[in-house]
């Protein structure tokens, strides 16, 4: 990426961390790097065109997250394929977290399908570790790439319900979880995927 893209981009998406996704206009992007706001379009585009750049650059961010994540610093190849989908997943839910207000765009944007390649890349790749038969990894990865994604929005944007629910003659409201049980629960969500997983490559290896 340019550098002096690379710098616009930065800083739109530290204006958004800061006001939120209504906040960011071209004209507020380009006062915070000393630009006039068609000097930006050459390296940006419209607006359109930098919230495209603000998906792009949450996965370059992904993948470094992903990287510091796995144990030890190890190549990928010597970590077991489970241990890198716990990373790969913590990475999303770390990244969503540092970024709540620009996260949705993963899930909004179209751009975000050809950007996402290096995350659905990743998942097949563990997937074809794990055993699971060719015919089932591209069906596979977007189920996991899915909850990722959507699990993480909804916790970031509050669309997740609160549990535990009221019944529905209860008055009492619901209580909120805590950042603790949410990380717990994702985990949780984590395991049971990774058995779906070990599952899907024991049939494949008893067929």
């Amino acid at each position: 990426m340019d550098d002096k893209r690379r710098l616009i981009l930065d800083q739109a998406l530290a204006l958004v961390d800061e006001r939120g996704l209504a906040a960011m206009s071209m004209r507020a992007v380009a006062e915070r790097v000393g630009l006039t706001s068609m000097a930006l379009y050459p390296y940006v585009g419209g607006k359109d065109a930098l919230l495209d750049g603000l998906v792009d650059l949450l996965h370059l961010e992904l993948g470094a997250v992903a990287a510091a994540e796995e144990d030890g610093g190890a190549g990928v190849a010597e970590i077991d394929w489970r241990d890198r989908l716990r990373a790969l997943g913590r990475a999303v839910r770390g990244l969503a977290h540092a970024h709540p207000s620009a996260f949705p765009l993963l899930l909004n944007r179209s751009a975000a399908a050809a950007s996402a390649s290096w995350l659905t890349a990743s998942l097949r790749g563990i997937l074809h570790d794990a055993g699971v038969p060719d015919g089932g990894v591209p069906r596979l990865a977007r189920m996991i790439c899915g909850f990722l994604l959507g699990y993480t929005t909804g916790e970031v944007t509050g669309g997740l319900p609160l549990v535990p629910a009221p019944h529905p003659d209860d008055d009492t409201p619901a209580v909120p979880v805590d950042p603790v049980d949410r990380a717990a629960e994702f985990d949780a969500d984590l395991a049971d995927l990774i058995a779906m997983v070990e599952h899907a490559a024991t049939i494949d290896s008893r067929s």
